[in-house]
């Protein structure tokens, strides 16, 4: 059996850990090191082109893979804190539990990736290629996401908090129990996304699309949805206070029960919505388009209507149950709803 042995007091360059035998490759698929071990990057390089992939817990603290071809390869609990993968091709690789703190995945290929419970706070993957991948639990706080993929991945109970997800793709991902706190999610695309349980505590949706999303129950409580898509959505008994919902379209959404008190909605579009029993107290819907939408025992305490379109249907009730002062300026809310346009049928915009 051919081998070769290095040792710690050894010239190789490869190793300066401890004594090791290397079998040749025809031999073994498992690499001559022991879990933990400092490796040298060309040595790594060398065992994967010889056909080893489980590098279990090797430390490669800082190592350039840029560029370079990882298919499969097995690097879970491996540190890698401050490496460069960027655009390297990391397809199927297990870095489950793996140190990437700080790391570059820019533009790294990562498709059906395993990165569950992984540590990638403040890591750079703007642009990188995540379709599919798992990534449950991993810890992404302030991380760089910016335009990244994340297509139909799984990342219920991550960390995302503080992180730069704009213009990310997390269309049909899994998102339950996520944690987008602080995060900047502007212009991402969330349509058929699972969102259950999903803190957004402070989140900026700016731009964002949500189109037939699940958010019954969610606290959106002064989150900037402004100019995002909600079509369709689903936000009933959702708390919506004080948010920004500037110019956002939200054509045939749900909101039955929904609490948008103080919430800015100026010149949203709500053309055939439900928003019974929703409380629209001190909300700002100048110029909004509430067109054929439903309107049954909503609160309209202090609410601005100025220059809004309003159903025919609503004009009735909303006379008799309207009171109090708009927030800003303080004119009567009555007086508002005098400068609003009831109509019976309004087209499609």
């Amino acid at each position: 059996m051919q081998s070769f042995l290095y040792s710690t007091y050894s010239s190789s360059p490869y190793f300066w850990d401890c004594t090791v035998r290397l079998i040749a490759p025809r031999e073994s698929a498992t690499p001559p090191t022991h879990h933990r071990s400092v490796m040298h990057i060309q040595y790594f390089l060398e065992l994967y082109e010889a056909g080893y992939r489980d590098f279990t817990g090797i430390s490669l603290v800082g190592a350039n893979f840029s560029r370079h071809i990882l298919v499969e390869v097995d690097l879970s609990h491996a540190n890698l804190k401050g490496a460069d993968l960027s655009r390297s091709f990391l397809t199927q690789a297990n870095l489950d539990y793996a140190d990437l703190n700080w790391a570059n995945l820019s533009f790294a290929k990562m498709s059906e990736a395993h990165l569950a419970q992984a540590d990638m706070t403040k890591a750079n993957l703007r642009g990188a290629f995540l379709v599919r991948a798992d990534i449950r639990q991993a810890k992404l706080s302030g991380g760089d996401l910016c335009g990244a993929n994340l297509r139909q991945a799984d990342l219920r109970g991550a960390n995302l908090s503080g992180a730069n997800l704009s213009g990310v793709n997390l269309r049909g991902a899994n998102l339950s129990g996520a944690n987008l706190s602080w995060a900047h999610l502007t212009g991402a695309r969330l349509s058929g996304a699972d969102l259950e349980r999903t803190c957004m505590d402070g989140t900026n949706l700016e731009g964002a699309w949500l189109n037939g999303v699940d958010l019954r129950g969610m606290n959106l409580a002064g989150v900037n949805l402004k100019e995002a898509k909600l079509n369709g959505a689903n936000l009933d008994r959702a708390d919506i206070s004080s948010a920004n919902l500037t110019h956002t379209t939200m054509r045939g959404i749900s909101m039955i029960g929904a609490d948008l008190t103080g919430s800015d909605l100026t010149g949203a579009v709500l053309w055939n919505s439900t928003l019974d029993g929703a409380n629209l107290s001190r909300a700002d819907l100048t110029r909004a388009n509430l067109g054929e939408a439903s309107l049954k025992a909503t609160v309209v305490d202090g609410t601005e209507f100025t220059e809004s379109v309003l159903p025919i249907e609503a004009r009735a009730y909303l006379y008799e149950a309207v009171q109090g002062e708009t927030r800003w300026p303080h004119r009567p809310a009555r007086e508002t709803l005098n400068q609003s346009q009831f109509v019976d049928r309004v087209p499609l915009q």
